[in-house]
């Protein structure tokens, strides 16, 4: 830049890009959505969606950088996005935070991670952990 008037642009946070991206792409109707960065939170977070058929197959392509995921998407996801910062959340207090960030009380997800990984609510429940709100 010659100037001082020059900005940089840094990504933040990786999951919030991705999950933006999804929407965005749900919402102009599109079929598939390429994701980039790659990380580890992405991918586990990608599996929870899929595991509750918010999103088809996803398929991590190496191109020697960051990665790029191409996700699949099949029309169920409306909104989603990540709490920032990551708030802890104890057993007691979860059903606090899922009337503060859910539309109703039989619809939705809330996904946690926990020292046994990352999960949805209600796994965190069965297995009686709390953790942070993604």
């Amino acid at each position: 830049c010659a100037n001082y008037f020059c900005v940089i642009m840094v990504l933040m946070s990786v999951l919030n890009q991705t999950l933006v991206s999804i929407t965005n792409a749900e919402r102009r109707g599109k079929r598939q959505v390429l994701v980039r960065p790659v990380s580890k939170v992405v991918i586990k977070f990608l599996q929870v969606m899929q595991k509750h058929g918010y999103i088809g197959e996803f398929e991590i392509v190496d191109d020697r950088r960051n990665g790029k995921i191409v996700v699949n998407l099949v029309g169920r996801v409306n909104k989603c996005g990540v709490v920032s910062p990551r708030f802890d959340i104890t057993l007691n207090s979860m059903e606090k935070w899922l009337n503060a960030l859910m539309p109703s009380r039989q619809f939705g997800h809330m996904v946690l991670t926990t020292s046994y990984g990352i999960m949805d609510h209600e796994e965190a429940r069965r297995k009686h952990t709390g953790g942070k709100v993604l």
